[in-house]
């Protein structure tokens, strides 16, 4: 099976466009939930997740009771990887950092990032991990 890293910000846009057919994230979401995937995250990315989704946008377009609901999901049913990789000279963001450490310590295939800067710095590969675009992991 799959495994797969998704982002931060994908991850967010997946909750949000969840219920949404024209949400590439929502709909990446939607598949993991059919069991096409396997999901991994790490504390890190869970711990961010959790901080992003307190901003005022968030709480706009999600209610409290979803946004705990989603939270809760996401800690039972993903695949938890320690962060036991290093990660050097490819991202410029510590939370990138954190989020390619993840991927390459749960020995991912996919780590899906709309972050264009990092996939090109790595050249859509790193220690065996591909970076890949959400449009380009739903295909």
């Amino acid at each position: 099976m799959i495994r797969a890293v998704l982002d931060t910000n994908v991850l967010l846009s997946g909750l949000v466009g969840f219920t949404e057919p024209r949400s590439t994230p929502g709909q990446i979401l939607v598949r993991w939930t059919y069991g096409l995937f396997e999901l991994v995250t790490s504390g890190p990315i869970l711990a961010e997740l959790e901080r992003t989704l307190d901003d005022p946008y968030f709480r706009a377009r999600l209610s409290p009771e979803p946004r705990a609901a989603d939270l809760a999901l996401l800690r039972d049913k993903t695949t938890l990887t320690p962060v036991s990789a290093t990660v050097r000279g490819v991202a410029t963001h510590p939370e990138d950092v954190l989020v390619l450490a993840s991927a390459v310590s749960a020995d991912a295939d996919y780590l899906v990032t709309g972050d264009a800067p990092l996939r090109a710095k790595t050249g859509g590969v790193y220690q065996g991990v591909r970076l890949v675009n959400p449009r380009e992991f739903l295909a």
